[in-house]
């Protein structure tokens, strides 16, 4: 299909999805209106559910079109019309990448995030990645992003020349980078309008660098407490307060760090601890164990700390204009 829209550039959060602590561990409808509310409410261009942070792989096909209207709705509510929502659509099958996206697009959402299939990496080169990323964006009803995060693709990663083919595909809008590959999002700049395919930092820690290389923007687990922080350092770059930016996103890396060190769980446990929401909310779905190590918990604290201030300060500073 010929979409040809271009992704949003700005800052998008990555949604965790808050879980209740026992049984089946449903989702955890009031908590998770109020995260969505306050990452519509903070002034990033976009959210995506069901990706990694929102542990998609414990997510049902009800449950995620759930988390897609519910964030529909609240960006509705809050008048936010140009507010973008991307939907984790990732398999190990290609026809059932596709049917995601369709019912992705049924629920709401504007675009698709796509991993590579990664299940039987063992088998998957780059031309196997190049015909997955071409078939699937020649029958997706919506704009796909793809997420090129070896880690938990057991090691696929996307090459520049990969990306550059891919780029050309009339219904793939973006790359989301989260192999902290600057290199690829400058040969993606490179090659690409970012009106036609742009390349995204998949982490905050690197914002700043991909920016400074024609990146357009982020989508990082950060920015589920960060968002404005993240915003500053792009008004600070497009503005050419590089000083100033720099300073930022050297902060920011720091705070980062104990994103990194923590996993998904400790996330989860410093986001719900820094937002005031119940603690009985951030433990992951099982099998992930639940974050109570007071050692890592006092570690990651201190090294979200400064930037804790720092984000304050900016929401205050809204408040105040």
């Amino acid at each position: 299909m010929d979409n040809t829209r271009a992704f949003p550039p700005g800052i998008h959060v990555p949604s965790l999805t808050f879980f209740e602590p026992e049984g089946r561990q449903d989702i955890d409808w009031a908590t998770q209106d109020k995260h969505v509310t306050y990452i519509v409410q903070s002034g990033v261009q976009g959210i995506v559910v069901g990706g990694t942070c929102g542990e998609a792989a414990t997510l049902t096909v009800d449950e995620k079109h759930q988390l897609i209207t519910q964030a529909k709705r609240l960006a509705a509510d809050h008048g936010k019309t140009n507010f973008s929502v991307t939907a984790g659509c990732s398999g190990s099958c290609t026809r059932e990448v596709i049917d995601q996206t369709h019912a992705a697009l049924k629920s709401g959402a504007d675009f698709a995030l796509v991993l590579p299939p990664g299940s039987f990496a063992f088998a998957i080169d780059q031309q196997a990645i190049i015909s997955f990323f071409n078939e699937v964006a020649d029958n997706s009803p919506l704009p796909i992003i793809i997420y090129n995060f070896p880690s938990i693709v057991n090691g696929l990663n996307l090459s520049s020349e990969t990306l550059e083919t891919l780029g050309a595909h009339s219904n793939i809008c973006a790359v989301k980078l989260t192999c902290g590959g600057i290199a690829k999002a400058a040969t993606v700049a490179a090659k690409s309008s970012p009106s036609s395919f742009g390349a995204v930092a998949g982490q905050g820690d690197w914002l700043l660098p991909a920016l400074s290389v024609g990146g357009i923007g982020c989508i990082g687990g950060v920015a589920n407490i960060f968002p404005k922080a993240l915003m500053e350092v792009r008004r600070l770059f497009t503005e050419g307060d590089m000083s100033s930016a720099l300073e930022l996103q050297r902060k920011l890396s720091i705070a980062e760090r104990g994103f990194a060190d923590g996993g998904l769980h400790g996330t989860k446990w410093i986001v719900a601890k820094e937002r005031q929401y119940p603690e009985t909310s951030a433990h992951c779905r099982r099998p992930i164990p639940r974050f109570t190590d007071e050692k890592k918990r006092e570690y990651i604290t201190k090294l979200v700390s400064e930037m804790m201030v720092v984000e304050r300060q900016l929401e205050q500073r809204t408040l105040a204009a």
